[in-house]
Order: C-alpha cells, then structure tokens, then sequence
C-alpha cells in the first residue's frame, strides 16, 4: 500500500525534507507539507516539482493546536509525520500521533517558550503512550542531536568495547556576509549559545559559565577553529546507552564578530525571554530581535564553505586503548545547488528524511519513544552514504587529538 507522509515545518531544515523526501519518493508516496504559513509550503513545493518533478500536497496547520493536528493528520492518512516545526511544538504533535496512532519522528528536543532549557523528560514520559498507542517516536533526527548519536553507537558496536570519553565537535565554516545572523531559528540558537554550558564527567553534570571553556581544534578540510563548550541535548540520552562513558562534552565554533554581537545584545537584554512593555505593548526581546535579522531559510544562496560535524572518542578494545575520530563535511554551496538550502539546513534535514525512511521500511521498529543511539546504526551510516553526507573514521594513536595549542 502506497504511504503517506506530513511534513509539518517549511523553515530551511522543512524545505531539505520535503526535497529529500522527494527524491525518495518510492519510500515517502504521497507527501504533504504543512505550516502555519501555507505560502511558505507553496513555495517550497512549486521548487521541489521544478527540480524533481515530484508534487507534493501543501496544507494550513498551526502545530500549536492538537485538534488541527489531529484533524490535519486524519485528513491525509499519514503513515508518519515528520516534525521540523518549532522544538516548542513537538510535544503538541507527540499528542496528535498518539490520538491518530501514527509514528512520529522530530529532529530536536522540547523547549519551554518561557524557559530557556532544554531537555527529554517530557518526550521520554510519553513513552507508555506510544506504546499504548502502539507507535514509534525517534526523537532528534537531525545531526547533532541525531547523526552524532548514530556516530557513537556505530563507534561502539565496531570499534570499541568501552568507550570512556567523547567530545562531539561542530565546525560551521560557512560565510554568509552579514555582521550577524543565526544559521537557524534565532530564538533556538541564541536561548542555546548564551544558556550555561555543562558537560557530564564521573557520572554526574558539571555546569559551567557560557563559553568559559574553550580550546583550537583542527577540523578536516576546514582548519583550525575555536570551538567553545556548550551544553547540547543528545548528551542526555548518550550517557544513558553508551557503554563505559566516564566524559562526555559538546563543543561548537564561533567566530569573534558573532560573539561579540551576542555579547552586546545580551548586556542591553535583547537576548531576553520574558515579556517587556514597549509603549504600551508587551514585547518579548528575543521575538522581537528574531524579526530584525535575516531569516535563516534566505542564507543559502550567499553561504560559502563547509561544515565538519564530528564525534571524538577514546576507549578500550581488546584490552588496547583506542582512539578514533568519525566526522562528516558539507559543503554550503553544492547543498543549495542541490536543495535551495545551505549547509546547517541540509546537514539536519538530510538525517530527519533517512531517520523516517528506516522507519517506513521496517528497520528501525518499536513501539514507544526512542533516541537514535538505540536502533542498529549500519543502516542509517549506509544511508548517508548515498543520501549526501558521506562519512570518514580517522583511527588515531591512543594518545592522538586534533586540538591545537596556541602560543
């Protein structure tokens, strides 16, 4: 029987889905996408038929409202949805595929719009609801969290035995020739950057002040880059599954004009969450910063030169001490040559659409609420392979790294 597949998101990372799953088309059948602003997924669909010559069906929804959900993914007989609207809305969607008995599938974990946090408790409570339901979710299909949860379980299930320490390493080398601007959703990105870091030593979280740890690292194809730790959600769920794991950190790159734009609109409160009055008006800052800046969907076609996302990991195989280093490397201008879409948005859409496609052909099953680091990973690292984000492993000496000292 022919699927049916809801797409509801038609930002950057919703157009590189609605693409891939065009182009695997005789996996996905008939695909609608769905949005609060149905121009958006017009647009989107009359560039996916231009470039594929598959149509796709658009429609209205407003993922903050369980009932149009609910009636939305009735209307289209959906065999899955595919969330890449806003991290504040999945729990809204969880809610409607339970009601519709559909799998469910999204690329980031729940944020609180009122609190600047991010976690899974929520989604992982409504594990027994799925199952009840007897449906799938796969929560953080994206690529960090999602493909480097995948690179570790694969590190694991081919490399190692005990896997001790791993750093997830995000390189965004891409020039897109404003001041500033945010790669994805303003509100997510900024909450995210100026948040506290923490990282996980020893069995327990150690927080740290925002960006206060930093070191160089040598990023393949891309060069040597200040990469500050951060706190990122699929720590979360990997200190939960890997084996052995006494560190684990997150770091990403930031270039200096980026920090120190942020640092100036955080001291004047832009970078503020709660409701301010503005003559008479009650403002939300970083709402209203968010509308100031360059939407993220309109950098692709002036975004210039790579990402490298990777997983750093040390352990024991064999008695032996090991270390590998597994990274993948995108370049901005072939993903919009490809989709419309830079390379942020194609490195997190590309891994929502494989993550659904294993679920429609039945391999990666189950019935409750999973994290990507659960299911078999050769299947998903075969995939990228041959949907765009080919992959390398570097095996290193046990005591190797890639971090740079600075004199």
């Amino acid at each position: 029987m022919k699927k049916m597949t809801l797409i509801i998101g038609a930002g950057g990372v919703g157009n590189v889905v609605a693409f891939k799953c065009a182009m695997n088309s005789n996996t996905f059948g008939d695909i609608t996408l769905a949005s609060r602003t149905v121009s958006k997924c017009d647009t989107i669909a009359k560039n996916v038929l231009e470039k594929t010559g598959v149509t796709l069906a658009t429609a209205s929804v407003d993922a903050d409202s369980i009932t149009e959900l609910v009636e939305l993914i009735t209307q289209v007989k959906a065999d899955i949805v595919i969330n890449v609207a806003l991290p504040y809305q999945d729990l809204t969607i969880m809610d409607a595929c339970i009601q519709c008995g559909v799998d469910y599938l999204d690329t980031a974990n729940y944020e609180h719009p009122d609190t600047a946090k991010f976690e899974y408790k929520e989604q992982w409570a409504r594990d027994a609801e799925f199952q009840k339901a007897n449906i799938m979710g796969l929560l953080g299909s994206g690529f960090d969290p999602g493909v480097t949860n995948v690179f570790c379980a694969y590190a694991q299930k081919h490399y190692f035995d005990e896997i001790h320490t791993i750093d997830i390493l995000d390189c965004n080398a891409g020039d897109h020739g404003y001041p500033f601007a945010t790669n994805f959703n303003p509100e997510i990105n900024l909450r995210e950057v100026s948040a506290k870091g923490r990282y996980w030593e020893n069995g327990k979280w150690i927080e740290t002040e925002p960006m206060a740890i930093k070191q160089v690292w040598d990023y393949p194809e891309v060069g040597a880059k200040e990469s500050y730790l951060l706190y990122h959600e699929e720590m979360e769920s990997l200190v939960k599954h890997i084996k052995g794991l006494k560190r684990i950190r997150f770091f990403m790159t930031f270039g200096q004009s980026y920090l120190t734009h942020m640092k100036c609109l955080e001291n004047v409160g832009m970078l503020g969450i709660k409701e301010v009055e503005h003559k008479g008006m009650k403002i939300v800052p970083m709402e209203f910063l968010a509308t100031l800046l360059p939407d993220p969907a309109s950098l692709g076609e002036r975004t210039k030169g790579k990402t490298n996302i990777g997983i750093f990991a040390k352990g024991i195989k064999d008695g032996i001490e090991k270390t590998i280093y597994i990274y993948q490397v995108s370049d901005h201008e072939k993903c919009y040559q490809e989709v419309m879409s830079q390379g942020v948005s194609y490195t997190t859409g590309v891994p929502a659409m494989i993550g659904a496609k294993l679920m429609l052909e039945g391999k990666w099953q189950g019935k409750g609420v999973f994290n990507m680091e659960e299911f078999d990973p050769d299947p998903f690292m075969e995939e990228l392979m041959v949907q765009g984000l080919p992959w390398k492993v570097m095996e290193l000496g046990a005591d190797e790294s890639r971090e740079v000292t600075m004199r």
